[in-house]
């Protein structure tokens, strides 16, 4: 709806007032709660010697392969200690909100140490019993769903240290598209609960901005598939019904890609694992629903507007012409406020206003004379939004607008949940990198749907998408009927409203045979609708579907202990042991269970839970990559040469990137063929460069420009055959 500008005095007057009280608003947003807003993501470094630390996390790879709806994922990190000094250090950094975190390894100099799963505090004692007894170890963490903390104990100096983990997550399309997103920071957090991984002192941040990020995406779809990324600036080589893309980055804006099966095709069907004590199963079915005119009800419309220091800039603006879009899209018969929120909360008006010109235009105003700034005080903004008086037979819809930098997602989805009569909650995450955690969980526990609006140019397709949603028709008062089977443990025991044409999950175990069948009905527009599928049609090639086990027990962890929601009233036992149990079952990351590894093999060696896996079952998961989701061991390239030939200079950092080399004892090689020979961790040779032993000077300087930031191996060698030295170097 456009609208002409045609304010009266009074109109004027009003919104001189509001301006001018909004900005006092703000400047006692900015006052309140600035040393709050911290500076994570990190990674801090200690050491008993402030001399000499040279410690520092070198690289991010992500391998990550898309086989129909589920992603493996491999992310290994490697670190480097190029300092005099052992070190501890600890870095935070993020991952996807419904990522099933199943294995770890830690690779030491040329020794693999296969993480164990263990209580959260057992684990932490294995660290701290470790690092006090000057052992090398590492510790996994949950600090939120979406948020990890590595913990790293012992480094010596010249150590490399590499840890590995690996995780399923399933890829849900709305729309006929597929999305596949890996998150590269967290993003600063307002707290009031002193969480020791958000108080974080500044002094301690090493900057990660020239840490690498190496992605490799591969997509096998079964079908045509055109994917693109919508974050970066990368393309995909497609072979036949695969396709993939290789970016080599840093961290930053989260990595997107949306993907399409051959005419926007929807995966729908059964995924069925029968192991060796559980069988598990997974139903994607979309109900086809027909085209039939809806009534709308009369809508009204309360956007939480964040408005804090942590929106500055691009999110702020963005978030201005999305809910500019959203106003001009509303239906006259609606009405509409706007509350803003800080450090403290103003709305537009008391009580929703009608849609009009004059009322859309006052509101614009205002929106844009708007300057971010203080700290997020979410919880009683929502609060607020919730004890203003509804207009009566309007629906009533909450939209939040925000970044979602905040530690208060449990308490915001209780409070929510407490009045789902109120209203339905749609959720909008503002900027290229937002938490994801609240932005799904607010849409998930109100019945509404998450958005994620990434720029000013993504705003209008968005508030479009929004419009849509809430126009037509959902599906709602679902069941799923199973008939001839036996099923048990099936999650989620009540299915929410439809809003978007997207399939219906669910997960379960059955007892054998795989016979029978699910059915699907719900209530559209006036009439009904219902699907099903049968299980027997779906038993070939059950053996490549693993990864149902942890995707199942993370759908349970999920619902349990991101939003809540206890799997079954008549439990005997508390959700936390619930979740802990499933944890270390299938060997799964949670808020009470850890990995730990220990470079001793008296503490531990294998992997594996309470169930009885073992190291052979996690190294055999998955779609490989070199046979297996974790790969081989690299072979090693240390080099026992008994001598000193090469000494490097410090690290390869500045726009020249010279590696610079002290070469010593070489004169008795002058009748011989000398070279330098660059390769990576994993042996590729990269650059050869002769070196002419006559003309040669005690310092060698080497341009490697072209190396992105990484570790390397430098080695010297005669007749291209016999290593005389091998070093490691960093490329910064």
């Amino acid at each position: 709806m456009k609208t002409n500008k045609h304010f009266s005095l009074s109109w004027r007057t009003l919104m001189t007032y509001l301006l001018l009280f909004f900005a006092s608003i703000n400047i006692a947003f900015a006052q309140e709660g600035e040393d709050d807003v911290t500076e994570c993501p990190y990674f801090s470094v200690s050491s008993t010697d402030s001399i000499g630390v040279g410690f520092s996390l070198i690289s991010t790879d992500i391998e990550a392969t898309i086989s129909g709806v589920i992603a493996n994922v491999v992310v290994e990190q490697t670190y480097y200690n190029a300092g005099d000094v052992e070190v501890d250090a600890t870095y935070v950094f993020p991952m996807s909100t419904n990522a099933a975190i199943y294995g770890m390894e830690m690779i030491l100099n040329d020794e693999t140490i296969v993480a164990e799963i263990k209580r959260k505090a057992e684990a932490e004692t294995i660290f701290e019993n470790a690092d006090s007894t000057g052992l090398t170890a590492s510790l996994l963490e949950q600090e939120k769903p979406n948020v990890f903390q590595m913990s790293l104990a012992n480094i010596q100096p010249g150590d490399d240290l590499s840890i590995r983990m690996v995780y399923t997550e399933l890829l849900i399309p709305t729309n006929g598209v597929y999305q596949f997103v890996f998150p590269s920071i967290v993003g600063p957090r307002f707290t009031t609960g002193g969480e020791p991984w958000v108080n974080q002192a500044a002094i301690d941040a090493i900057p990660l901005s020239a840490t690498a990020l190496n992605i490799n995406l591969k997509i096998n779809g079964g079908m045509t598939v055109n994917a693109a990324c919508t974050s970066h600036s990368t393309t995909f080589d497609y072979d036949g019904n695969s396709a993939e893309t290789i970016l080599n980055t840093n961290p930053g804006n989260d990595f997107i890609v949306n993907y399409t099966l051959d005419h926007n095709d929807i995966e729908t069907g059964l995924l069925l694992y029968e192991g060796e004590e559980e069988n598990f199963f997974l139903s994607m079915i979309q109900p086809a629903m027909p085209d039939v005119a809806f009534d709308s009800p009369q809508r009204e419309y309360v956007f939480i507007m964040d408005v804090s220091g942590s929106m500055s800039g691009t999110p702020i603006e963005t978030s201005k012409t999305l809910i500019t879009n959203l106003l001009n899209d509303l239906n006259l018969e609606d009405k509409f406020n706007i509350l803003f929120f800080a450090g403290g909360a103003a709305t537009l008006s008391p009580n929703s206003l009608p849609v009009t010109g004059e009322n859309i235009d006052m509101a614009i105003d205002m929106i844009e004379g708007i300057n971010a700034g203080g700290s997020t005080m979410l919880l009683p903004a929502m609060q607020q939004a919730l004890d203003m008086e509804g207009t009566e037979g309007y629906s009533r819809t909450f939209v939040i607008l925000t970044d979602g930098y905040v530690t208060v997602e449990k308490e915001a989805y209780e409070l929510i949940r407490d009045n789902l009569n109120e209203a339905n909650f749609f959720s909008f995450g503002i900027g290229t990198s937002v938490n994801r955690f609240i932005i799904e969980g607010i849409a998930y526990v109100g019945e509404g749907e998450p958005f994620i609006v990434t720029d000013e140019t993504d705003a209008a397709e968005m508030a479009a998408t929004f419009k849509e949603y809430i126009e037509k028709p959902v599906l709602t008062n679902i069941e799923a009927i199973f008939e001839g089977i036996d099923v048990y443990d099936v999650e989620p025991l009540t299915i929410p409203d439809v809003f978007a044409e997207r399939p219906i999950i669910i997960y379960g175990k059955y007892n054998s045979p795989a016979e029978g069948s699910i059915a699907i009905s719900g209530d559209y527009a006036d009439g009904g609708v219902a699907s099903s599928l049968d299980f027997a049609d779906y038993t070939d090639n059950m053996e490549e579907n693993i990864a149902l086990q942890y995707l199942w027990a993370r759908k349970k962890i999920k619902l349990m202990s991101d939003y809540g929601i206890a799997s079954n009233e008549t439990d005997t036992i508390s959700i936390e042991e619930e979740i802990t149990q499933l944890g270390l079952k299938y060997s799964l990351v949670t808020e009470f269970t850890s990995f730990v590894a220990v470079d001793s093999s008296a503490v531990t060696t294998t992997s594996g839970g309470t169930d009885g896996t073992t190291g052979d079952d996690f190294n055999g998961v998955g779609i490989g990559f070199g046979g297996g989701i974790i790969s081989d061991v690299k072979e090693s390239y240390t080099m026992e040469t008994g001598k000193d030939y090469m000494q490097i200079l410090g690290q390869v950092i500045g726009a020249e990137k010279l590696l610079k080399l002290q070469l010593q004892g070489i004169k008795s090689f002058e009748d011989k063929s000398l070279s330098l020979q660059i390769t990576s961790l994993n042996g590729q040779v990269l650059s050869i460069h002769t070196l002419n032993v006559e003309g040669l000077e005690d310092i060698l300087s080497l341009s490697v420009g072209e190396l992105p930031s990484g570790l390397y191996l430098a080695s010297l060698k005669y007749d291209d055959k016999e290593i005389l030295d091998v070093e490691k170097f960093i490329v910064k």
